[in-house]
């Protein structure tokens, strides 16, 4: 494909309950961006939010932030879903060969709705949502089918959310950085079984953007491009009886995608870092499967290895993940921008020295029915 690089990123720090609007949010992280990039609004050709009615309350959601994001006088456009999948359409427009760079905004306030009746919302008004199914709920069918056809132990599980939220210790953008051990998160208290209280994420507020250019703008623009050598997504089936859960078919496919663009046919040994998006401790482990870190019900050793952890031959989500700051929509997004960051070198505490090629990770839908990949690189070649 041709080129591009992600030559701009802005987050909020994460955190729950706190008093700024959506269209505040959004002006913070677009400010940002454009700092970050040395740019001007003016130098902007298109804008891409991310929005949700449901999330933000209202219809047509996008108008409260359309000119926070700059999209007056501009084209622009909205995606609702994770913002991997926006900044994918943003890129797509961008190397249209119409636009030279393009803004991908997003944003949540999760404190302001209530998830449990919001994510019932997504599954089949008909057979499955009078049943009372939410994320923990559906999450936890699929942590344990994963469970129990693999062997993978709660404790395995609960050591991502003792590495994430330990990592999180170093981000200054975390809304839960923590010092547990496993003992802590076996304790926690029962949510939907075998998912306990610090096996899944926080409600969140943030946001985040990034600006993606041309080669041409880029070169001219940016001190250190991270560049998009691949990108792809796949969906599975909507409904999770039509589903295997024990395995995602969808990020296989999309990670074999990406990994082919990206010229990396060996993923644990060519990737320097990952950002993935574990909203529950036991996806991160699903992951890793389906990304080819490790094959399929080997999760659980992988994470046992400790070839994981900032130190490990593979870090995955340094920044403390989605465990340690959730805001739904914009979670992806930082996936993202965490690996533009790390890539510059320019991730401070968390940073992995030396990294030179990423993987950020999002996902849309119930139990991982959409997943997005990203490989980025600070190398041309």
């Amino acid at each position: 494909m041709d080129r591009a690089a992600i030559i701009g990123v802005g987050q909020t720090k994460y955190e729950r309950g706190k008093t700024k609007n959506f269209a505040e949010l959004v002006y913070e992280v677009v400010r940002k961006a454009l700092d970050d990039a040395g740019m001007e609004l003016d130098d902007i050709d298109n804008v891409v939010t991310t929005t949700n009615d449901f999330w933000d309350g209202r219809t047509i959601a996008c108008m409260a932030i359309a000119e926070a994001a700059g999209s007056y006088g501009r084209d622009a456009t909205n995606v609702e879903g994770d913002g991997t999948l926006s900044s994918f359409y943003g890129l797509m427009r961008t190397l249209s060969g119409v636009y030279n760079s393009t803004i991908v905004t997003t944003h949540c306030k999760v404190s302001e709705g209530s998830p449990r009746k919001l994510f019932n919302q997504a599954f089949d008004p008909v057979y499955e949502r009078i049943l009372g199914l939410d994320a923990i709920s559906s999450s936890a069918l699929q942590a344990r089918a994963y469970m129990n056809r693999f062997g993978i132990t709660e404790e395995q599980c609960a050591m991502v959310s003792v590495k994430n939220h330990r990592n999180a210790k170093n981000n200054p953008y975390a809304h839960m950085p923590l010092d547990i051990t496993v003992e802590d998160v076996m304790k926690s208290p029962l949510l939907a079984e075998p998912i306990k209280r610090l096996d899944t994420s926080p409600i969140s507020d943030g946001a985040c953007a990034l600006i993606i250019a041309t080669e041409e703008e880029a070169r001219k623009r940016a001190k250190r491009p991270v560049w998009v050598k691949g990108v792809a997504h796949c969906t599975d089936a909507y409904r999770l009886g039509e589903r295997d859960l024990t395995y995602s078919n969808a990020l296989e496919m999309a990670a074999r995608k990406a990994y082919q663009m990206a010229g990396i046919t060996g993923p644990f040994r060519q990737i320097d870092v990952a950002e993935v998006y574990d909203a529950f401790s036991y996806m991160e482990l699903m992951w890793y499967e389906g990304l080819g870190f490790c094959g399929r019900g080997e999760g659980g050793k992988l994470i046992e290895s400790g070839k994981t952890e900032m130190d490990g031959e593979l870090p995955v989500n340094p920044s403390g993940g989605v465990l340690s700051a959730h805001s739904v929509q914009v979670a992806g997004m930082v996936r993202i921008a965490e690996a533009v960051l790390q890539l510059r070198g320019e991730a401070g505490e968390r940073q992995v020295p030396g990294a030179k090629d990423a993987l950020a990770h999002g996902i849309n839908g119930i139990c991982g029915q959409t997943h997005c990949i990203w490989i980025l690189s600070n190398e041309e070649s």
